[in-house]
């Protein structure tokens, strides 16, 4: 490899993340750059690993590089060294706050180097406001408070030069002074203007909002220190170097009582202990993670990665808790017995008895942030109703009549007031037997309402059989109904009970009145509905509707249950009229139940998304609170639906607080949904959080397809975020999970899309793969159009990544891909821009070879299918290219007539225009009217050159 490449080698390092393979990448090229006796390159790629080290989590690696360039500077200045002189003074920083964090360290060691620190500073005319702070920094590890706070003095006194720490930097060490002296309103008024600026530093703004997170709990603001916490952790949590900040999350997690989330904190950076980046942060990750272990069950279990000789496995909280506290007071005296005081036993000491303080702080942007938004009530909304008043009078008969009207009537806590009455007064009495037998009805319903079909069941047979016994066939036939309907919920008794369900139907329609005929049909199509005989059930509610208005109640129950099996046929015209009808009917008899559910229906088909808010609104008014889960999961789907995102964030996220308080079933599904929510509006970080939760809850349940597809979504939130590796992660994890014959598309997709993502980042080359790979993918699909673009996608990230031989190899596979959808028809507007993009990509290409004539050809009316189809940018981006191959090709005057009328169609101040512009002077210079050239550039701004 030669000089240049291993220059180019370093530059590419420099542009690294920092972590292992930045770090490998430097150490490679040092044992080049030493067996080749280059001290130049030597210098600087030491020089850059000191960095990447401290930054990389390896900071104990950066003493021996940075001592080396010390020497090496020493020893023999060269000029080249001089570029450097600036950056090795700043490294005196990293060694002071590195040092300190390594007990087998003298203290020696670290005054000496403070000493010389503070030497070069003064022989090169710097401030010493940094030497200060690290003077401070020294200080307040030991414990010297009095000595510390004169430091902080002269730190915060002296004028800042080149060499003091950032204006992100330096603010967060000041934050952590004046929470730690109880300054709480200080530390937040320093850092206010410093996070209203843009800190682009590579420790900010995580390092500050992290600093300040006793601040703001020490002055009450809640909201701002959750924000700080997650927008901290983000950013935080995939960096080892950052071991120490996320103990001080996971403390935050406790104090503010969150249990749950401060476990899951542990559980994710337990296996970073087995390579801490130093022994201070082991010390104080283990201190705050055994405190956090001690808030939460005994009988919990955290999972722990192998390391070495120990096994993977599952460890008890109580049992690992111990193991911490070990670690953390060990390391803790080994600091102790290096700095001659107890000061960092102290300190751990305290992290140790760190527990829930004030109230509970909700961190999680999946839950309730704040009391939940109902609307107003309007005129239309059901009034309450007052409670039954039992008469003291009353007969068995009268009680019962009045039990059964509550329960037509849907007041199921009315009726069951009644009922208890009646069983004060009359349940040891001797009664007729239809007395008897109406209160095992009622019995019956009550079991029902009270959520136990089986016993429901059984409760519905004894009724039947005592109103047999009277005998009473009429009431006997309506319990029968009943019971016909319950036992096809279940695929045993579903013959029975379709049969019982008939038979009543049939036998109310001779013997019934109108009310007994039409409740008798209602419940037919219920046990249809159990069996999911959908077009059978509409036909019995039909039946049943037409005789149902004798009871405005039965009414509307008959009009909810046809509006939802119209759900269930999918014909949405229909059920919006159903809906409609039943929540008229539903508001006239008062029922909140029945017009929260009808009003839900409506919403759910309404043509209007604001008309489907304002139907979730009037049922969010009225709703008994065992429905208000699926009232609020409607309405922010509806407020999604509508453009409103910010607002569907309150009801999806009330939604899953709602699940979890009521121990349901499906927290992750709704979780994916308003992640879905924080998406759509633009909060990207909360929208990552939730997806994160959502898809481990999916992949908990076993939901493959939906955990993939929450996948999905988090790679574009991460892409968004500029997490690219992230992003890049979770979608190569999907098209790993897609590798079944049926998934090629959405496999070839994903690959897509991941070199997309690449792409966008400039790193050409990789994403060139991915195209590759999705290409494959689609032709074995059978899919040529999209193979088309992922090859055309595939041969410019190869020619941007400079790699002409391999571009040149794909042109032919282009060809190819293009001849596949050559001669349709009736070509459509897709494959025509396909194909017009693919001809342009491949004429950049010949032109990097030279082939500008072969380039031009492929050109050959190119754009004017692009205006075919009004791709007007894309024709002006051909027309653009092919005026400067004219140019290339000698033929100024083609070039000029085609970019006067390219000028003449494009917005002046356009960044189009200004290359067309450019070319055309181009033109009129090769022309001899070097005049009106001149003319143009000053028209447009255009430099000569």
């Amino acid at each position: 490899m030669s000089d240049d490449d291993l220059w180019r080698v370093l530059h590419e390092a420099h542009n690294m993340p920092y972590g292992a393979g930045q770090t490998a990448a430097l150490e490679q090229l040092i044992r080049r750059a030493d067996a080749g006796d280059d001290r130049h390159l030597a210098f600087a790629a030491r020089m850059q690993a000191t960095t990447s080290y401290v930054y990389g989590g390896e900071p104990a690696k950066s003493f021996v590089t940075f001592s080396w360039c010390l020497a090496e500077f020493d020893r023999d200045p060269q000029p080249y060294h001089q570029r450097f002189a600036h950056q090795l003074l700043w490294h005196f920083k990293y060694m002071i706050s590195a040092m300190l964090k390594f007990p087998e360290l003298p203290l020696d060691r670290t005054y000496a180097v403070l000493e010389d620190m503070e030497r070069r500073y003064r022989d090169t005319g710097h401030s010493l406001q940094a030497v200060y702070k690290h003077r401070y920094l020294v200080s307040s590890h030991l414990g010297a408070h009095d000595e510390a706070a004169e430091w902080y003095r002269r730190w915060m006194t002296t004028p800042r030069d080149a060499l003091s720490d950032c204006a992100g930097c330096d603010p967060t060490t000041q934050v952590h002074h004046l929470s730690e002296v109880g300054r709480h309103d200080e530390a937040v008024a320093l850092a206010e203007p410093v996070l209203a600026g843009r800190l682009s530093c590579t420790e900010q703004p995580q390092a500050i909002l992290t600093a300040l997170l006793p601040a703001y709990l020490g002055t009450g603001r809640g909201e701002a220190a959750r924000d700080a916490h997650r927008e901290a952790y983000r950013r935080l949590r995939s960096n080892l170097s950052d071991l120490w900040e996320i103990a001080d999350h996971v403390e935050f997690c406790t104090v503010t009582g969150n249990d749950a989330r401060a476990l899951e904190l542990v559980e994710r950076h337990l296996d970073w202990l087995d390579r801490a980046p130093t022994p201070a942060a082991a010390m104080h990750f283990a201190a705050t993670a055994a405190a956090a272990l001690r808030q939460v069950p005994g009988e919990l279990t955290v999972h722990r990665r192998a390391f070495g000789d120990r096994p993977a496995g599952e460890v008890p909280v109580a049992a690992l808790a111990a193991e911490l506290t070990d670690t953390a007071t060990a390391l803790a005296a080994r600091f102790d017995a290096r700095n001659g005081t107890a000061y960092q036993s102290e300190v751990v000491a305290r992290r140790l008895a760190a527990q829930p303080v004030g109230e509970h702080l909700p961190l999680s942007a999946s839950l309730r942030r704040r009391p939940a938004r109902t609307p107003q009530p309007a005129p239309a909304d059901v009034p309450a109703a007052e409670p039954v008043q039992v008469p003291a009078g009353a007969s068995a008969e009268e009680l019962l009549a009045l039990a059964d009207e509550c329960w037509r009537t849907h007041r199921t806590d009315d009726c069951a007031t009644v009922l208890k009455a009646y069983d004060e007064r009359f349940g040891a009495a001797e009664l007729p037997a239809a007395t008897v037998a109406r209160r095992l009805e009622l019995r019956a319903g009550e079991l029902n309402d009270d959520g136990d079909p089986a016993a429901s069941v059984e409760a519905n047979r004894i009724a039947l059989a005592a109103w047999r016994e009277v005998p009473d066939p009429v009431r006997a036939q309506v319990v029968a109904g009943r019971l016909g309907a319950l036992l096809c919920m279940t695929d045993e008794g579903a013959e029975e009970g379709l049969a019982l369900a008939r038979e009543s139907a049939e036998q109310l329609d001779r013997h019934g009145d109108q009310r007994e005929r039409a409740a008798a049909h209602d419940r037919l199509a219920l046990a249809y509905v159990h069996r999911q005989r959908w077009a059978d059930a509409l036909d019995e509610v039909d039946r049943a509707a037409a005789e149902a208005d004798v009871d405005p109640w039965l009414a509307a129950r008959v009009a909810l249950h046809r509006a939802h099996i119209l759900e269930e046929l999918e014909r949405g015209e229909e059920v919006g009229e159903a809906a409609e009808r039943a929540r008229r009917l539903s508001r006239e008899v008062g029922s909140a139940g029945m017009l929260a559910a009808a009003c839900l229906a409506y919403a759910r088909w309404a043509d209007d998304p604001a008309e489907a808010v304002a139907a979730c609104d009037e049922a969010l008014r009225v709703a008994p609170a065992d429905a208000r889960l699926a009232v609020r999961v409607a309405r922010g789907r509806a407020l999604l639906a509508a453009d409103r995102a910010g607002d569907a964030v309150d009801d999806l996220a009330e939604a899953v607080t709602l699940c979890v308080e009521q121990g349901a079933q499906g927290d992750a599904f709704l979780r994916w949904e308003l992640a879905n929510a924080y998406r759509v509006a633009g909060r990207m970080s909360e929208a990552a959080e939730v997806a994160e939760e959502a898809v481990l809850g999916l992949d908990r349940l076993g939901a493959q397809a939906e955990a993939d597809r929450c996948r999905h979504l988090l790679a574009g939130v991460y892409e968004s975020l500029g997490e690219i590796d992230p992003a890049l992660a979770l979608l190569e994890q999907l098209a790993e999970n897609l590798d079944s014959p049926d998934n090629l598309p959405h496999r070839a997709q994903v690959l897509e899309e991941a070199g997309g993502v690449l792409y966008d980042a400039d790193r050409d080359a990789v994403a060139a793969q991915r195209f590759a790979a999705a290409a494959s993918a689609y032709r074995l699909a059978e899919l040529p159009l999209d193979e088309l673009r992922a090859r055309r996608r595939q041969l410019l990230a190869l020619f941007w990544a400079g790699d002409l031989p391999a571009a040149s190899a794909l042109v032919d596979v282009v060809d190819v891909a293009m001849a596949a959808l050559t001669g349709l028809p009736e070509e459509p507007p897709v494959v025509t821009y396909e194909r017009a993009l693919a001809a342009e990509a491949v004429a950049r290409v010949l032109t990097a070879e030279g082939r500008t004539v072969a380039a031009l050809d492929r050109l050959d009316g190119v754009a004017g299918r692009l205006r075919s189809i009004e791709a007007f940018g894309e024709a002006a981006q051909v027309e653009l290219l092919t005026g400067d191959l004219l140019l290339r090709s000698d033929r100024p005057a083609d070039a000029e007539r085609l970019l006067r009328e390219v000028l003449g169609g494009l917005p002046s101040d356009s960044r189009p225009a200004s290359q067309a512009a450019w070319l055309l002077a181009r033109a009129l210079d090769e022309l001899g009217r070097s005049a009106e050239a001149a003319k143009l550039r000053a028209e447009h701004g255009i430099e000569e050159d």
